[in-house]
């Protein structure tokens, strides 16, 4: 029996994934929430200024839609699936398979969740 990984909401993810044909770079920081079956975030850094997904969550599997707006004024999206898995101090990586809708390039990437922020 596969292991439900726990809520996203309020969870925290950056790139580990280093040079690949997307604009996330380790400078990315994706801020996380769910509900109901629901996600969706935001995220900025590196060359995006401003970006958002949205999309479902069935157990461990996200299926999303993102679009962002890059520091030099041009947008870009795309689709993406992510399988939810855990590491081994208890933080989730999510690994993500995706591909542009708005121009050529398709590739994965692999997020990780950073540290609570505390104070």
């Amino acid at each position: 029996m596969d292991v439900v990984h726990p809520s996203l909401d309020g969870r925290r993810f950056a790139d580990q994934t280093g040079r690949h044909d997307g604009d996330v770079s380790g400078d990315t920081v994706f801020a996380y929430r769910e509900a109901d079956g629901e996600i969706w975030a935001d995220y900025a850094g590196g060359v995006i200024r401003r970006g958002s997904l949205v999309g479902s969550r069935s157990g461990n599997r996200l299926d999303f839609r993102y679009v962002h707006l890059t520091a030099d004024g041009e947008t870009a999206s795309g689709r993406c699936q992510t399988m939810i898995t855990a590491l081994p101090d208890g933080r989730l990586r999510l690994e993500e398979t995706w591909a542009w809708e708005s121009r050529s390039g398709a590739g994965t990437s692999t997020l990780e969740e950073l540290p609570p922020i505390t104070g």
